[in-house]
């Protein structure tokens, strides 16, 4: 029988307030202006200040007048990267997306409108690699059709320019691509041994072929010219990396501004403000535009917060990155999100929403935010490294090997020894896989 108790417990919880700061602080700038205009749209107290009101006291003034960083290193109602790029307010083109492009070509093709249909389905399914990003029988059952019935419909698709595209798999992208002279050497590699070709085991290939060294390696050079992933190149990057924050040298120091120049200044209506003071509202009404008022004043401040925030990181990442910063770029001290927590005495959550997908424009590029994150590794003699350091000359060693005879994991262990870091293999290996490299026998060339 079911009894009835009481437990007391105490539970965190984040007020509105804070989860307001927390999402304004993860979104990047791009996404930041979005969401301050939904708002606009949303909350009839908060407007926008126009041009003619910037006498009045900034919001960063406001903000920082008890915030421990100058005010030129957090707003600018200009930022010097605009300046500097010569921003031009041009209108933005009329844009037509790859697969719209594809789908033009189908009236090319003699389709009925049932075929025409399906072919639209199938081109919609296509991921940004150019590949068919569903199983066929899945597009056929939505036609309450066989997959033998569309297949031929696929088959008119992948021999539309880029060829190869809405294949399934990488065999059938490449097999598309050199189709037409199905007795050469590539065709016959492609179609017959793939999976020998994939593995790199060219002797076997050639026993197989009974083809010189030559001819073998005029096939792979072939094959190595066509396009595995068909819709790159040709899919819609409209979306530009737009620098979070800036950061330029002024004499001895960094200036570090957010890069939200763009991004329209928000305070409270004016009109409501007055109408709340001198009593003009009452019941329902009141409630209504107090509530609307404290919204629009909670999103402010997390709109100021989000940008001390951001240059208050910048600065700490600047702190434990001297040698980077000052032009060695090839060097990164260890550094995690801790680290960074520590230093200016927040959360680490904190710190992961306002690095991750930020990215930062540097006198050396732009670069994201969680590239100046790095591992660090005891090297067993009291040298402490970062992992950077030592992945960057591993890419050195693999990429001046002699690629007809490239180096193991043993021999890459002993060449990082010679140069004073001594790793296990296992070490060596793991840092090969995140640099994406294969092992010795997949990176041999003829």
């Amino acid at each position: 029988m079911p009894r009835l108790s009481q437990k007391l417990e105490q539970k965190q919880k984040l007020a509105p307030r804070q989860v307001l700061q927390a999402r304004l602080l993860q979104l990047n700038t791009l996404n930041l202006e979005q969401a301050i205009m939904k708002e606009l749209e949303l909350n009839p107290i908060l407007e926008q200040v126009e041009p003619e009101d910037f006498e009045e006291k900034s919001m960063a003034e406001e903000i920082l007048e008890e915030m421990d960083a100058p005010i030129e290193d957090v707003y600018t109602d200009e930022s010097s990267y605009y300046i500097e790029q010569e921003k031009s307010d041009l209108p933005i083109p009329d844009r037509t997306t790859f697969i719209e492009k594809i789908i033009e070509q189908l009236k090319d093709l003699g389709l009925s409108d049932l075929e025409r249909e399906i072919a639209e389905d199938i081109l919609w399914n296509i991921n940004e690699r150019g590949y068919l990003d569903t199983d066929l029988i899945l597009i056929a059952d939505n036609f309450e059709l066989e997959e033998q019935d569309i297949e031929p419909i696929l088959f008119a698709i992948q021999r539309m320019e880029p060829k190869g595209l809405g294949a399934r798999d990488l065999k059938e992208c490449l097999s598309v691509q050199i189709e037409e002279d199905k007795e050469s050497h590539a065709h016959i590699i492609l179609s017959k041994y793939f999976d020998d070709f994939m593995h790199k085991r060219y002797e076997k290939i050639k026993t197989k072929l009974k083809c010189t060294s030559e001819e073998l390696h005029d096939a792979v050079e072939i094959i190595s010219k066509l396009n595995p992933r068909p819709g790159e190149g040709y899919a819609d990057n409209f979306q530009l990396i737009i620098p979070d924050v800036i950061v330029r040298e002024d004499g001895e120091d960094w200036l570090i501004t957010t890069n939200d120049g763009g991004i329209p200044e928000l305070r409270i209506s004016k009109t409501y403000e007055g109408g709340v003071e001198n009593g003009e509202y009452s019941g329902k009404a009141k409630s209504f535009i107090r509530e609307k008022m404290d919204s629009a004043n909670w999103f402010i401040e997390a709109v100021k917060q989000r940008r001390v925030t951001m240059v208050n990181v910048m600065r700490a990442i600047i702190k434990y990155q001297p040698e980077w910063f000052g032009g060695d770029m090839n060097h990164l001290r260890p550094l995690k999100l801790q680290d960074i927590a520590e230093e200016i005495n927040m959360d680490i959550s904190t710190i992961s929403r306002s690095t991750r997908g930020k990215f930062v424009d540097t006198p050396y590029g732009v670069f994201e935010l969680k590239h100046y994150f790095t591992d660090a590794i005891d090297l067993g003699n009291g040298q402490v490294l970062g992992t950077f350091v030592i992945k960057k000359e591993l890419q050195n060693i693999i990429n001046s090997e002699d690629k007809t005879s490239p180096f193991n994991d043993d021999t890459l262990v002993q060449l990082l020894n010679d140069k004073g870091y001594k790793l296990a293999r296992r070490t060596v290996a793991k840092y090969r896989d995140q640099l994406g490299l294969p092992v010795a026998r997949l990176r041999k060339e003829i």
